[in-house]
């Protein structure tokens, strides 16, 4: 079971610096002007997305299914975990919705500035907080 930890943290730090970096080539992308500009950073993302974030995220929620389910009859009514896993929702929604930001870059159609970028980039920071004091302090 250690291993398995070992290898969830492994993930969800993996899936995490995806979820940093990514909006952070959308700032750089809004602010392009070149074609080849353009057309490099489309590729950075979409690489980063399909290769290294989303798997990240398929080993990181399958892993941490395989320490929840064998012991939910303890976790069940331990509410921080409840907490934690409804993070956990909303940060793959985080996810997903920077896949859809992914799609509109490739095919031309961003609608925001490099501003809306900088602050959307700062979401993954306060939902890593969260969940990192839930997991060690368990709070309730």
């Amino acid at each position: 079971m250690l291993y398995v930890k070992a290898l969830h943290i492994v993930a969800v730090v993996t899936w995490f610096a995806g979820l940093f970096y990514l909006p952070r080539l959308f700032v750089y992308h809004a602010m392009t002007t070149d074609e080849p500009g353009n057309e490099r950073f489309k590729i950075m993302e979409r690489k980063l997305y399909r290769g290294i974030m989303t798997p990240s995220l398929i080993v990181t929620v399958l892993l941490g299914l395989s320490m929840l389910i064998p012991y939910w009859s303890i976790y069940k009514t331990q509410i921080w975990v409840h907490v934690k896993l409804t993070l956990v929702l909303l940060l793959i929604g985080y996810h997903l919705y920077c896949g859809q930001l992914l799609k509109d870059f490739a095919e031309d159609r961003n609608q925001h500035g490099h501003v809306f970028y900088r602050w959307f980039n700062e979401i993954p920071v306060i939902f890593l907080l969260a969940i990192a004091l839930l997991v060690v302090v368990k709070p309730f």
